[in-house]
């Protein structure tokens, strides 16, 4: 009875044994992602994966070992947002250009992936109208000519909120021929997507060019969004820290010259007339007032 009673344990010990156990386990544990795979031809995100398994490097000693993997079945953005919001969902992160309803959908990392490069927008036109693009010196030039966008894209209130008509396309690859069937007057396509885009697709859609003079702005950051449950902030707070040491040790900067300086240098954004409007769908804790996230092609830094 007595060595019975020595090798009793209490039982407050073993919740705290329990607990311990559980850290542990935790701690040793696969942050396990999944991102879209998208349809067609599409090279747009290659670089936003290489940003999100960097971050996960980065923050790998804070936060352990981590698995990311791309879904192994092509989905449209519509289709994309719908896995995101079910729990059950192929995949559990994004990327996306902000909007108030993501925002409020989803976790946003309020980091631009891009540093704020896509708000740097760059016109697709047919071939035999650059005459009317290179007439153009103000907004007010530019108001008569119709703008493309792909349905519910998140810039279509901010250029329709400066008075520029948008026709909106239901898919990715038909604007290209919506464009250049006339359907509209000029494709807008960040800096950087105009001239791969129109790289990949010049030989099927011969009578397209590349605006050579505009350079539209607005505030517009690309953010990873994750789903608003318990996982998703903390695999949110993951990828923040990840990324903010990325800011500080330059290899964010480091990483986007990489993927974007060639693309940004050959579009020759120093020397484009600039015509700018606001954002006015931004939420008030988009991080404006830290420059060191935003890159400005017109000094290169």
């Amino acid at each position: 009875m007595k060595r019975d009673k020595q090798w009793r344990i209490p039982a407050w010990r073993l919740l705290l044994l329990a607990a311990l156990c559980l850290h542990g386990a935790r701690a040793h544990a696969y942050d396990r992602l999944v991102y879209p795979l998208s349809v067609g031809v599409d090279s747009r995100y290659e670089y936003d994966w290489a940003v999100l398994r960097m971050a996960l490097d980065k923050s790998r000693a804070q936060y352990g070992a981590y698995s990311l993997h791309q879904a192994t079945t092509s989905m449209s953005p519509a289709r994309i947002t719908q896995e995101l919001l079910m729990p059950t969902g192929h995949i559990n992160i994004l990327v996306r250009a902000t909007a108030p309803e993501l925002e409020q959908q989803f976790t946003p990392v309020r980091i631009p992936v891009d540093r704020g490069l896509l708000g740097y927008r760059v016109f697709l036109v047919r071939r035999d109208d650059l005459p009317r693009f290179a007439a153009v010196r103000s907004l007010n030039d530019l108001r008569p000519l119709r703008a493309g966008l792909g349905k519910d894209w998140s810039d279509v209130p901010v250029l329709r909120a400066a008075g520029l008509p948008t026709e909106e396309g239901s898919a990715y690859e038909g604007l290209f021929s919506m464009l250049e069937a006339g359907r509209f007057d000029y494709f807008s396509r960040g800096a950087d997507e105009a001239l791969r885009e129109y790289g990949e697709r010049r030989d099927a859609h011969p009578k397209l060019a590349i605006e050579p003079i505009l350079l539209l702005h607005y505030p517009l950051p690309r953010y990873f969004f994750l789903r608003r449950d318990a996982e998703g902030k903390q695999l949110a707070a993951r990828i923040a820290a990840g990324m903010e040491i990325m800011v500080r040790d330059g290899s964010l900067n480091t990483l986007f010259q990489h993927y974007k300086g060639a693309t940004i240098a050959a579009a020759n954004l120093r020397h484009r007339r600039v015509l700018t409007i606001p954002n006015p769908t931004l939420s008030p804790q988009t991080p404006l007032s830290r420059s060191e996230l935003w890159y400005n092609p017109l000094n290169g830094k």
